[in-house]
Formats: structure tokens, sequence, C-alpha cells
């Protein structure tokens, strides 16, 4: 078996035209690594899309890998049938999680690449998110505090400046952009994707990833444009959307999968109060907003 150096893994479900979108600008980052083409692989974890994305990927991209779901994997069981085929069938030495909604800059792969060759296998590599629409960041990595269950990402909502020049080691990394040695699999083992198959799985794997050894690094250099638009459940002023934010597998706002999250890596009661603030505002709000509207004043 030829060993492969990188596999990307993408886990989609529809969407097509962000897949479109997604394999096309990979195609021109890998045109500009002539040297390492043919081993970089594109694997798409198809979780039971209904649009034709498995027969169009077929069509135009026969040099990706196609696996197929049944609709059950969501994100973090599409990532571990992924990671599992490009370890076992491609003998692949580093992993690039991945999204179909990610834009890369042009010369991403070719600082990926440079990086791996310039960094111990035990540094696991993260990007410099950008919103697609504002041009603001994102996140570069993020923070967790056991103690006081604070947890946020880096430079969210900022515009780029000298702090983020440079690179950052944190706690975890969200679920795009971010590439491992095959040793972190290894030793850390496959994302939670029986308690976190869709938010939390990317940050709980990190986490338990620094606690083996690993280091987290986050890269300027490394830059990509995430659509955040295509995003998860909140209440946007309905009831049924309320409920559905709080218990939906969909949705940031699932309290059992939160309540989870703080009792798995936190080490103190208090790591409780920032959940329980961010309820009371998130509940809060919407409450604020249905009596305001009830009495005949819209919200600002």
């Amino acid at each position: 078996m030829t060993k492969s150096l990188l596999s990307i893994i993408i886990p989609v479900f529809n969407g097509l035209e962000y897949t479109q979108k997604c394999l096309e600008s990979l195609e021109k980052q890998l045109a500009l690594l002539p040297k390492y083409k043919t081993h970089i692989h594109t694997v798409v974890v198809d979780d039971g899309s209904q649009d034709g994305t498995s027969e169009w990927i077929r069509d135009n991209y026969k040099a990706v890998h196609v696996l197929q779901g049944t609709g059950s994997l969501w994100w973090s069981g599409g990532i571990n049938k992924g990671v599992k085929y490009a370890l076992e069938e491609l003998a692949t030495d580093y992993i690039l999680w991945w999204n179909n909604d990610v834009i890369p800059i042009e010369d991403y792969l070719i600082n990926l690449i440079n990086i791996i060759e310039e960094y111990p296998k035990d540094v696991i590599i993260g990007s410099k998110i950008f919103m697609l629409h504002n041009n603001l960041i994102w996140g570069m990595g993020g923070k967790f505090d056991r103690r006081t269950g604070e947890k946020f990402m880096y430079g969210l909502g900022k515009q780029d400046n000298e702090q983020f020049q440079k690179p950052l080691e944190v706690d975890w990394f969200p679920g795009m952009g971010t590439t491992f040695h095959r040793s972190v699999f290894e030793k850390t083992g496959y994302l939670d994707q029986e308690n976190f198959p869709q938010y939390h799985g990317d940050s709980d794997y990190t986490l338990r990833a620094k606690s083996d050894g690993f280091r987290l690094i986050a890269f300027p250099q490394l830059v990509i444009y995430n659509d955040n638009s295509n995003t998860g459940i909140i209440h946007q002023g309905s009831f049924r959307n309320l409920f559905a934010s709080l218990t939906s597998i969909k949705s940031n706002f699932n309290v059992q999968k939160n309540i989870l999250f703080v009792k798995k890596h936190a080490v103190s009661p208090r790591a409780y109060i920032p959940l329980m603030k961010r309820y009371f505002y998130y509940v809060g709000g919407f409450v604020k907003g249905k009596l305001l509207n009830t009495i005949g004043v819209k919200k600002a």
C-alpha cells in the first residue's frame, strides 16, 4: 500500500452547491502542488444526501473518494468514517478536517505542507477562520477553563490585528481547517459520536487530545473563510423553534449536550455558571421579545 501524506475529510449532507464550490477550490489548491498531488486525497462522506451529491462528485471528480452513510452519522460520525478509511485504506500520515462551506486562501495547502514539514508530529495544526460575509474573525482556536467553565473562540467578531498575526497555542479547535498526525488518533481514539454527534464533537475531541499530551497551535498563514449563514437552529422568535433549539441535535443550544460537555471536561461546580448565564440570556431574550411584541413595541 502506497502511503499518502494528507487526507482531507469532508462530511456532507445535501448542500450540493456548497460541495461544488468546495471541491473546485481544493482542486485549484492541488494544482499548485504537483509534487504532492498524488499523495493528497480528498474523502467526502455523504451521509444520505438526496440532492445528487454522490453522483455529481463521481461524474466530475473521479479522484475524490466518496463514502456513503445512511443519514445517521451526523458530523462526528462522518468524520470518524472518513478518518478510519484514510488511515486504514489510504495509509495517510495526516488528516485535515474540512467542511463543504469552507473556502481557503489560494496558498492554504502550500502553507500547510510547510508547517507539517517544520513542526513535530505532536502538534495539532489549526487555522485562522474568517466570516465569509463581513471579513471579521470567526475564530483562531478556542479557550476552555476547566475550573470556571469559560469557553470561547479567540478573535470571535474582531477585525484582524497584530494579536492574530503569530502562532497561538490554544485549548481546542473547531471542526474545520484542523490537521492531525495519525498518532493523535492512535492515542486519543476517535470522536465521541454517541454523546456529541454534531456540536461539541470537535472541541471535545481536541480537548481530549490536549489532555493526552498533544499541543494545539493555530497558524495565521492558514486562512479560511466560513459561510456562517449555514448554521444550526435558533429560536427566531418562535416557540416551536425555541423548543427545537433546546432539544435538537442540530442546535448548539441543546441543553443536554451542553450540560454533558461541562460535566465531562470541568473540574469544579462553578463551571456550570457560564452555561446558566447563557441560557438566561437566550431564553430571557426570547421572553422579552414576546412581551414587547404583546404590547406593540418592536425590538430595535
